[in-house]
């Protein structure tokens, strides 16, 4: 707990915080807030706040600061300040290019095609039985 050079103080800092600590524990707020932070995934005296609390620019540094979009909002500055990244990482991401088709129908395109010699898998066993009669009667009044 604390400790002074006067037992008087130390003693009321002392009782001071267990008293605390039971009202605490009689809300029951505490468990319910340390709930809330096992949920986000993390425990609250392991993040880096917990150390720079006290620090006028909490690590972030007093002339660059700590800005909410400092570069902008989503893609903003990829012609401007952020060019070298689009450059390497995007290129080609400005700029036209190919032909203007609007309202493109992929399918009117698309022309399937058939082997001839598959071709009669894909009829009934008596259209091809009939075909092939009608085919040899031709055949034999040619000769």
């Amino acid at each position: 707990f604390f400790f002074f050079n006067d037992p008087a103080t130390t003693e009321i800092y002392t009782q001071a915080f267990v008293g605390s600590v039971r009202c605490v524990q009689e809300t029951g707020i505490n468990a319910e807030y340390m709930g809330l932070l096992k949920s986000r995934g993390m425990t609250l005296r392991l993040r880096k706040t917990r150390k720079d609390r006290g620090n006028v620019t909490m690590g972030y540094g007093r002339v660059g600061k700590h800005r909410k979009h400092a570069g902008g909002r989503g893609n903003a500055g990829g012609m401007h300040h952020l060019r070298i990244n689009m450059k390497k990482y995007h290129p080609g991401y400005f700029g036209k290019k190919g032909i203007r088709h609007f309202h493109t129908k992929k399918n009117t395109l698309f022309v399937p095609s058939v082997n001839l010699d598959k071709l009669w898998t894909l009829v009934s066993e008596q259209t091809y039985t009939k075909a092939k009669e009608r085919l040899t009667k031709e055949g034999d009044k040619a000769k």
